[in-house]
């Protein structure tokens, strides 16, 4: 017999929340284009430094709030991880200059594309890096996508590579905040405290040759600058909370709001084009995602029923070996497991 779902409204209310803060995450994530033009004349390197610079301020305040400082010493004593968080931020230095270039620049629509075929690059990533064994759904799903890459390079002329190099830094910033095992405040710390001193050198060379614009452009502008650090870590402290709260089945169709919202400003804010083979394109790629989520959803329910058959057959075992024990516990109230803590996917932009 199936367990009870919990229907109390204390977790229901919990459930709520973690949608609440799961659409915000994703929201905000999928909004952000219309942030990055306001900065303008501001450069992408400058704002780029700023959002590194500012962003370490940010999550420095909120750990000091939370008193969670104990991961930073066992890091620095620990060089294989520390060596995965240098990775994971270069990574993502590249997914953000990229990203940010490329909303100023008027490639909107192809840099949503990147991360509507990252979960099928990390999919990729797990069979090359890790080994991982695919079900013939998914390699179905990663074959649709590598043809979708073909169709809108032969469209573009050239293949997508802002798509793509967005794709594979985040897949590749994804592999190693896995094995780091850190928080998401955590690691973001970690990550833009390495990038604070290049940053905050490159601000005061530009500083120096006067092609920064932080204290050119009015009280204004320099306050949208440093916003960026709000931007950044805002987001991720709604992921946090939503990853605790919600599946993670739930978590990973949330995570298609970003590209879907950053597609839609796309056409209709920016008015970039889309021609037909740009059209076709796309459509292989959503259709590889429709058919890479069907199958995650029936797999997480597949999983889920052999689970309670397991735990039927283990009370079947335990009434045998001893009737009277068996009944006591039956007649106590079912627990119920709380939602499992899980990383999930994580954003970049």
């Amino acid at each position: 017999m199936a367990a009870p779902q919990d229907t109390t409204p204390a977790a229901e209310g919990t459930s709520r929340a973690g949608l609440f803060y799961g659409f915000g995450a994703y929201g905000i994530w999928g909004l952000v284009p219309l942030f990055w033009p306001v900065l303008k004349p501001a450069g992408a390197g400058e704002i780029l430094a700023h959002r590194m610079v500012w962003s370490l301020g940010v999550v420095a305040i909120l750990l000091l709030c939370v008193r969670r400082w104990a991961w930073a010493g066992a890091l620095l004593r620990d060089p294989r991880r520390l060596g995965l968080v240098a990775i994971a931020a270069a990574v993502i230095t590249v997914n953000w200059g990229v990203y940010i270039w490329a909303v100023n620049a008027g490639h909107v629509v192809e840099a949503s594309l990147g991360y509507f075929i990252n979960p099928l690059v990390s999919i990729a990533l797990g069979v090359l890096l890790l080994g991982e064994r695919l079900r013939p759904v998914q390699w179905a799903a990663v074959a649709t996508g590598v043809a979708a890459v073909l169709v809108l390079a032969i469209g573009y002329g050239k293949p997508p590579w802002i798509s793509l190099v967005l794709a594979f830094s985040f897949g590749a910033y994804g592999l190693a905040k896995k094995k780091v095992d850190l928080g998401g405040i955590e690691s973001l710390a970690a990550e833009t405290a390495l990038q604070f001193l290049p940053a905050l050198g490159f601000l005061i060379w530009l500083g120096a040759r006067g092609g920064a614009t932080f204290t050119s452009e009015g009280a204004g502008h320099a306050v949208l600058l440093a916003a960026t650090g709000i931007v950044t870590a805002v987001p991720l402290v709604f992921f946090g909370a939503a990853a605790i709260r919600v599946p993670l089945s739930t978590l990973g169709l949330l995570q298609y709001l970003a590209p879907v919202f950053q597609f839609g400003l796309g056409i209709l804010y920016f008015h970039e084009e889309m021609p037909a083979a740009r059209w076709a394109g796309f459509a292989l790629v959503w259709v590889a995602l429709v058919v890479l989520t069907w199958d995650a959803l029936r797999t997480v329910r597949a999983n889920r029923r052999t689970a309670e058959r397991l735990r039927a057959a283990v009370r079947e075992a335990e009434a045998l070996r001893d009737p009277a024990g068996a009944a006591s516990r039956a007649a106590e109230p079912a627990d119920v497991e709380p939602p499992a803590r899980t990383e999930g996917p994580v954003r970049g932009v």
